[in-house]
């Protein structure tokens, strides 16, 4: 395994910052320039499996309830319009369940696992089309924007990824914890990992942004992807239970196109030549990979802002050279 080979098409490629870490062993180490080894900077979505392992935590602390439980439980008011709507019917109005804003009772059946997974059915196109995402940083209110939007299918029968559902967990975890996410973080995560230097953007009724907005140092994502290869277990101490480390990193639903492979809870699962992996992804080119057989993790961090699409550098280039 001749990993300098990797040095050359890195800085072609304009990396800010490249780490691999292989059976608790830092082998290689890559800044395109020194003062980002200590810098933080925005991991995008990394932040969703970040917010993934605070809800696994909170469900082994038993403040977060199982996955199954219906987000209702969490937004009483899907409820509350629900039975309005159901009213509305019964009185022979017709009740537009097909337009934006109008109540659905199909909403109910929506699951934390649902959020999890991206597939709680929201009508929803990140960027392009209806450019979701960016409309709902523009309202005064993103829960109530999120939960407003219409189903375009039923709850758990397809991925369609979506920032919104993400903030939607953060409040859950807010609710459930009494605690901000950050301070949730900080307590149960960030503390015992020893993150010490990072931000954390919030929406305009506070709750962290669980989507995105999370600023970290490359080191820092380093000890996130080491903790999660070991099963949740750090220095001696089981921080998340093993069982839903397993859980969250499983296919759960297919990856939907152009996108590859499948998605688990708020992580990207999979495989290169029979080599199984999975991984944290944030918009520029921020990726946490994490490959259990080879007992390796590889945080990789870009400066790159253009929506044009990128070389894959983890399949063209770390993976072949950790695999050779």
């Amino acid at each position: 395994m001749n990993l300098s080979s990797l040095f050359s098409p890195l800085a072609d490629l304009k990396l800010r910052s490249c780490l691999i870490r292989k059976q608790g062993r830092l082998i290689f180490e890559y800044y395109k320039e020194p003062r980002f080894k200590d810098q933080i900077a925005k991991i995008n979505s990394c932040t969703k499996s970040i917010l993934s392992a605070l809800i696994c935590i909170g469900m082994e602390k038993g403040v977060v309830p199982p996955p199954d439980t219906a987000i209702s439980k969490f937004f009483p008011e899907l409820r509350i319009k629900a039975e309005y709507r159901s009213v509305r019917d019964t009185s022979g109005h017709e009740n537009g369940s097909d337009q934006r804003g109008i109540p659905d009772s199909r909403k109910l059946d929506i699951t934390l696992e649902h959020l999890l997974t991206m597939s709680a059915g929201f009508e929803w196109t990140e960027f392009g089309g209806r450019n979701s995402f960016p409309t709902m940083t523009r309202t005064s209110d993103w829960i109530n924007y999120v939960l407003d939007q219409p189903l375009s299918d039923l709850p758990g029968v397809r991925m369609e990824y979506n920032s919104g559902v993400s903030q939607l967990l953060s409040a859950i975890l807010v609710q459930a914890t009494g605690l901000s996410v950050a301070e949730f973080a900080e307590k149960h995560l960030f503390g015992p990992l020893g993150i010490e230097s990072y931000q954390w953007e919030t929406d305009p009724q506070g709750f962290h942004t669980g989507g995105f907005g999370l600023w970290l140092r490359p080191d820092d994502m380093l000890k996130f992807g080491q903790l999660y290869l070991q099963q949740g277990l750090w220095k001696n101490k089981q921080l998340i239970p093993a069982e839903l480390i397993a859980k969250s990193v499983k296919p759960a639903i297919p990856a939907e196109a152009p996108r590859r492979g499948f998605y688990g809870w708020h992580w990207w699962v999979d495989s290169l030549s029979a080599v199984d992996y999975y991984y944290a992804r944030g918009f520029g080119g921020q990726f946490i990979h994490i490959i259990p057989s080879l007992e390796t993790v590889v945080v990789q961090t870009h400066d790159n802002r253009k929506k044009k699409e990128q070389p894959d550098i983890f399949r063209e280039y770390i993976l072949p050279a950790l695999m050779d």
